[in-house]
């Protein structure tokens, strides 16, 4: 694997972002916080606490109420959404792809929707990038599996050849095995283009082994905001605390059964 390339991934910011629903329910309340260029963030929460909600802020997915979100200094709500969009990787839990095309044509899309017509040649360096042989340009996407399929969806993501990837729990439906295996497989990748990353994810474990910071919701709250060791350390305060607590836990019963065998 070559070294990993300096950044090419963008600074964000979140302003104060806020989003409120219909009724006064609070999905995101004031979220402020830097992330530089080239970085790999983890957004942690238990369920409702707001993470993909301001995760869809950065693409537009979902406009806040008040706050804003900017790219390398610029707001966002400046450009338009299909523009933005095109220009951010995302990759999300259940994949997305189109059953009736071929694994080549989902990965295309993008680059089509910009005006390319000749791109077997990219489309194939895609493939090596996600470690899937070539010949799978060809196959449709139920011939794959599910750990297949969600490479191909990486692929997608990356051929326009984005700074800054979503990710909202992207591994979230896979195996065990197949998840760690991709996990890994993308924080390589990562380091390799020099992205941003900024990934959702319920899985603690996951985000400590994973990314450079991470970022604790709670009700709509930014409750921490630390380093994987600062977390472990118990730097994070509670609710990473109860986070943290959870893989440690589950460590500390497989050591007590290997003690037992």
């Amino acid at each position: 694997m070559p070294a990993p390339s300096s950044a090419n991934g963008p600074s964000l910011a979140f302003e104060a972002v806020t989003k409120r629903y219909d009724g006064g329910t609070m999905a995101v309340d004031h979220v402020s916080a830097e992330i530089d260029a080239g970085s790999f963030i983890a957004l942690v929460g238990s369920s409702g606490s707001g993470k993909s909600t301001l995760l869809k802020t950065i693409n537009r997915l979902v406009e806040p109420s008040e706050g804003r979100v900017l790219i390398a200094g610029e707001p966002v709500a400046s450009t338009e959404p299909h523009r933005l969009r095109r220009s951010i990787g995302y990759v999300f839990q259940n994949i997305g792809l189109f059953p009736h095309m071929t694994v080549a044509e989902n990965i295309a899309i993008a680059l089509r929707l910009d005006g390319e017509r000749e791109t077997a040649d990219r489309v194939a360096d895609l493939l090596d990038l996600v470690d899937l042989p070539r010949e799978f340009a060809g196959r449709m996407p139920d011939a794959l599996s599910g750990g297949q399929q969600q490479r191909v969806g990486v692929a997608r993501a990356l051929a326009a050849r984005p700074g800054l990837m979503l990710m909202d729990e992207p591994f979230g439906a896979l195996d065990p095995v197949t998840r760690d295996q991709l996990g890994a497989a993308f924080r390589r990748l990562h380091d390799r283009l020099g992205l941003t990353t900024i990934m959702v994810t319920h899985d603690m474990a996951e985000a400590l082994l994973l990314a450079d910071r991470v970022l604790v919701m709670q009700a709509g709250r930014l409750v921490a905001d630390a380093t994987p060791r600062a977390l472990l350390a118990g730097e994070g305060g509670e609710e990473a605390d109860a986070l943290v607590a959870v893989p440690r836990a589950q460590a500390d019963r497989l050591r007590a059964l290997e003690g037992r065998a």
